[in-house]
């Protein structure tokens, strides 16, 4: 009794640091209601129960209030102070997106007149096709949502009704019941020269032929994982522009997947016809992701297998796929994906966290990082995947990041490496932590030894606690690792003596 009404006295600001702490870290009643059962059923609470102590209707006991602490790995006494810093009782609303804008100053320079011819001589100066740039925008706009796109997903859910695993005959059944016909073509892979002039491979996985043909590459039987892709995109092409725009081509390799091989001209000029197909194009791949990998199934198996990239052989999906959709069902939303292809092209990029790209942004640059973990796989491919902590100056800030990084070779035989990362910052700073002193201190230590570093043992254990509350497992594998000094362009590099030498041209292209 004594014991009840001690915990009762030091219970006035109990709820307001659950529900902030909760928050902070990006969870659901819901997600912290589960993660308290896994720890220990008999004292976790309900979600309705939790709702109470959030609001300061109930008062936990101190059984149950030892299994919430655990989850966010702290001592129950944490909870109990009557004497909250300001940081534990103050909500964190945020901010979306994570990407730095401009001012669109002086006014009168951004008028709608003035963009209009603007752009078109901006794109026709620099290279860069009405259909890239129709891509920036739809990812500027994807960043900035940090992939909430509620109305896809539930679309996706009313045709695959939320089930995980979907086989090709349950997509073949669900194509056919929207009245789409399939049949097979056969083609092999095709030498084409990239961008920079090396050799690659190119493969045609699929084409739709009005009104209702897909046509699919046999080759596609022996990769039944992107074969379930393509039916996903022509199903969600169906279901939502009715096959209106329906694209002739999807490929993998050389071009970009959504390329219009059979009118391979490129165009400078921006039309409304662009920006229209690029998006039809992006909202189909959408769902097809969350055809495949439905949000809360996905993120449920995804919680208790700690975030592994493995996770995709339990879906039946490609690790592509897997990666794309974390970013998307985690409660955490700082993340970014890159997918790299031969000497350093970007083909996918996804940055809801803000991260600069690692090499240029639709043009050459002769000044790549060579230290990202994406391009030193590229250079010498690692048959496991590979875990990274990195410092980058973003702006005048120094943040860490971790990431886990896969090679593969696609079905056309090409090298490929997919990363999927989150910036720890706001994680660390939504536990009181300094992230911006933490930061700075593994900076420094990287910078006295020649940019790589042991992670020193205070660091370990603070990124070893967030990496338990996020609940990713490559976290802990990345901070056994020595940190490593990146920087948006080798011209930049911050290590002593600078590692930059001009290394071959690199080139990125946006989808």
């Amino acid at each position: 009794m004594t014991a009840s009404k001690s915990l009762i006295r030091q219970s006035h600001f109990l709820g307001t640091k659950v529900r902030n702490l909760r928050k902070r870290n990006h969870l659901t009643m819901e997600d912290l209601s589960s993660r308290c059962i896994r720890l220990n059923p008999e004292y976790a609470p309900s979600v309705s129960y939790l709702s109470m102590i959030e609001r300061g209707k109930r008062v936990p006991s101190i059984d149950m209030l030892t299994v919430i602490a655990e989850v966010f790995q702290k001592s129950p006494q944490w909870f109990l102070d009557d004497q909250p810093e300001q940081i534990d009782i103050t909500p964190d609303r945020g901010s979306r997106g994570g990407i730095n804008g401009m001012a669109l100053e002086p006014s009168f320079l951004f008028s709608q007149d003035i963009l209009q011819i603007a752009i078109p001589e901006m794109l026709s100066q620099t290279g860069i096709t009405g259909r890239q740039f129709a891509q920036l925008l739809i990812r500027a706009h994807q960043e900035s949502l940090q992939n909430h796109f509620p109305d896809l997903e539930r679309a996706a859910e009313n045709i695959g009704l939320k089930k995980l695993n979907l086989t090709v005959e349950d997509l073949t059944d669900i194509a056919r019941h929207l009245g789409l016909a399939i049949h097979w073509f056969s083609q092999a892979p095709q030498d084409v020269q990239d961008e920079l002039g090396l050799s690659a491979k190119q493969l045609v996985t699929s084409y739709f032929e009005s009104p209702n043909g897909i046509y699919l590459n046999e080759v596609m039987k022996h990769h039944p994982t992107r074969l379930k892709y393509d039916l996903a995109v022509y199903i969600g092409h169906n279901i939502l522009h009715s096959k209106e725009g329906c694209k002739t081509v999807l490929s993998i390799g050389h071009t970009s997947s959504w390329e219009d091989m059979a009118n391979p001209q490129t165009s400078y000029e921006l039309n409304s016809k662009d920006i229209l197909q690029a998006w039809r194009d992006f909202e189909s791949s959408f769902f097809a992701g969350a055809l495949l990998c439905p949000k809360v199934p996905f993120r449920q198996l995804l919680d208790r297998n700690g975030y592994e990239i493995s996770v995709h052989q339990k879906v039946g999906v490609s690790p592509s796929v897997a990666m794309r959709r974390m970013t998307v069902v985690s409660p955490y939303p700082y993340w970014h994906y890159f997918d790299a292809y031969g000497e350093g092209k970007l083909k996918a990029v996804y940055r809801g966290n803000g991260i600069p790209l690692p090499w240029g942004n639709m043009r050459t640059v002769n000044d790549p990082c060579q230290h990202w973990a994406v391009f030193r796989q590229l250079k010498h491919p690692q048959s496991s995947s590979s875990a990274q902590i990195s410092l980058l100056n973003v702006g005048d800030e120094p943040r860490i990041y971790c990431c886990e990084s896969l090679n593969l070779v696609d079905p056309a035989g090409n090298n490929r490496v997919l990363c999927a990362g989150i910036d720890l910052n706001p994680a660390i700073n939504a536990q009181g932590g300094d992230a911006r002193q933490m930061a700075m201190e593994l900076k420094e230590s990287c910078v006295r030894n020649g940019g790589m570093s042991a992670i020193p043992s205070a660091i370990q254990n603070e990124l070893t606690t967030l990496a338990k509350i996020l609940n990713i497992k490559w976290i802990e594998r990345g901070i056994v690792n020595d940190a490593r000094l990146i920087c948006p362009r080798g011209s930049v590099c911050p290590r002593k003596p600078s590692c930059y030498t001009a290394p071959d041209n690199i080139i990125v292209t946006d989808q």
